[in-house]
């Protein structure tokens, strides 16, 4: 089973799309930075993209919309 799951995901997120770029977004962030919002061993995941997700679901991540 994947952790965090996609369902309380998109309660967070509006749409699976948004969620991807999101988390590829901040996935790239730790890339290039090597910052992390936690501990390393407070992280369930080993890679950066399930650690993003993580993220997203503890509410360290702040999703803003953009008015057109």
């Amino acid at each position: 089973m994947l952790y965090p799951s996609i369902d309380k995901l998109l309660n967070i997120v509006d749409s699976k799309y948004m969620l991807v770029h999101v988390a590829s977004k901040r996935s790239k962030q730790m890339l290039e930075t090597g910052h992390y919002q936690m501990r390393i061993s407070e992280y369930i995941s080993k890679k950066d993209i399930g650690r993003s997700l993580e993220e997203l679901e503890n509410g360290l991540i702040k999703v803003v919309k953009k008015e057109k």
